[in-house]
């Protein structure tokens, strides 16, 4: 029988060849050359500890809507006729519905190579592997003078389609000579120009829970002067920027840095403009920012804030090792995000808290990625399911 410090080395010896190698081939850092994972500063719990909570799951009274039709649909929006949702979906096209009787149909694509190729094998498997062939739509937002559909496209750029729909083009693709990688929401304000987040220049979005593990601050918000063609960096250094709304009197712009977990508010006009500070800390992770009518602001919630997340951001070296070992990224993606929890904030211009809806059980909404109003009801799209959320409105103040 060998010594025990024989054995010892050579189980040592396997274990390292074994989480070197990933036979298996399922670890999420497989091929990855590049990864520098950064320590993450805690969110101010205790401003949490008593926050108030939706104990009457109303989110649990929203309908499903759409089911299996398509998959992912991150952002939605109305046009001036009132026509719609639009949405963006996983296969790179953008589809609109007409109603009960005709349903859904392909309004515009978003990349010149589209095929069917880009469909999704299972409205379970986003096909990410063609993603940056595909394209992958976003944010919308319909420009109330031209009736155009912008879109941000997060491989092609910032992109435009006229009324009728077809084939979008690319407005914006690179800054200063650099392709942008990970194009993510946009907004206009009342004078036409464009503010939009670039989540990262490091990562693509299929790529998204490496930039989230690496805890990537290469993300940058950026304005868009569609007259003069300029660019404008206003903020970088950005963990994962995302959702942007311009505020309904145009003096400030709200930001969503998904994974510090809060909104940052960017100040256009006034004595302070050109400068930013935090609007709001968040108990979970924010997407997608929606302003209604009232000039209030939706936040959809991807997922609450979680004790294991916290902890492996304080440890950038765990978050290493996670990455080499032969865990799939289904399973890391859950050490992030936990059970499935639906979860919409809503707060006023002078960020006021005002309400919170939830579905802590996730059992109608849960992985939310934008609230849009439109008539009294709520659209919540998914970037990750196949489906629609509407939910009807209370009478709210």
């Amino acid at each position: 029988m060998a010594p025990l410090p024989i054995v010892g080395l050579i189980v040592a010896a396997g274990l390292a060849w074994f989480l070197g190698t990933d036979p298996l081939e399922v670890s999420m850092g497989r091929g990855i050359v590049e990864f520098d994972p950064q320590h993450v500063p805690p969110p101010p719990m205790h401003q949490f500890k008593n926050f108030p909570r939706d104990t009457q799951n109303k989110l649990q009274k929203g309908e499903v809507k759409w089911q299996g039709q398509f998959l992912g649909p991150e952002s939605l929006t109305f046009d001036s006729q009132g026509r719609g949702p639009y949405t963006g979906v996983s296969d790179g096209r953008i589809v609109r519905y007409n109603g009960p009787q005709a349903g859904w149909s392909t309004f515009a694509y978003t990349s010149r190579n589209w095929s069917e190729a880009c469909t999704p094998l299972s409205l379970t498997t986003p096909n990410h592997a063609l993603e940056h062939v595909c394209g992958r739509p976003l944010g919308l937002r319909f420009h109330k003078g031209t009736g155009e559909l912008w879109i941000a496209d997060a491989y092609l750029g910032i992109m435009k389609v006229g009324a009728q729909g077809g084939q979008a083009e690319v407005v914006l693709s690179e800054i200063d000579g650099v392709p942008m990688k990970f194009v993510n929401d946009l907004d206009f304000d009342n004078d036409g120009n464009l503010y939009f987040t670039d989540s990262s220049t490091h990562w693509q979005r299929r790529q998204f829970l490496l930039c989230l593990m690496e805890a990537d601050d290469t993300g940058r918000f950026i304005k868009y002067n569609p007259t003069t063609k300029e660019t404008e960096i206003l903020i970088d250094k950005l963990r994962f920027s995302n959702g942007v709304a311009v505020s309904k009197d145009g003096m400030f712009v709200l930001v969503a840095e998904g994974r510090l977990g809060r909104l940052l508010r960017y100040w256009v006009k006034g004595g302070k403009a050109g400068t930013y500070e935090v609007f709001a800390d968040l108990p979970g992770w924010p997407d997608n920012v929606r302003r209604n009518e009232a000039g209030d602001f939706w936040i959809a919630f991807h997922c609450p804030r979680r004790k294991l997340e916290m902890i492996l951001s304080r440890y950038p070296l765990l978050r290493t090792l996670i990455i080499r070992l032969p865990i799939s990224s289904k399973n890391v993606y859950w050490m992030l995000a936990g059970k499935p929890h639906g979860m919409l904030m809503r707060y006023g211009p002078d960020g006021d808290f005002k309400e919170i809806l939830e579905d802590q059980e996730g059992k109608v909404a849960k992985m939310l990625s934008e609230a849009e109003e439109h008539d009294g009801k709520l659209y919540l799209g998914s970037v990750l399911l196949p489906q629609i959320v509407v939910y009807t409105l209370e009478n709210k103040s």
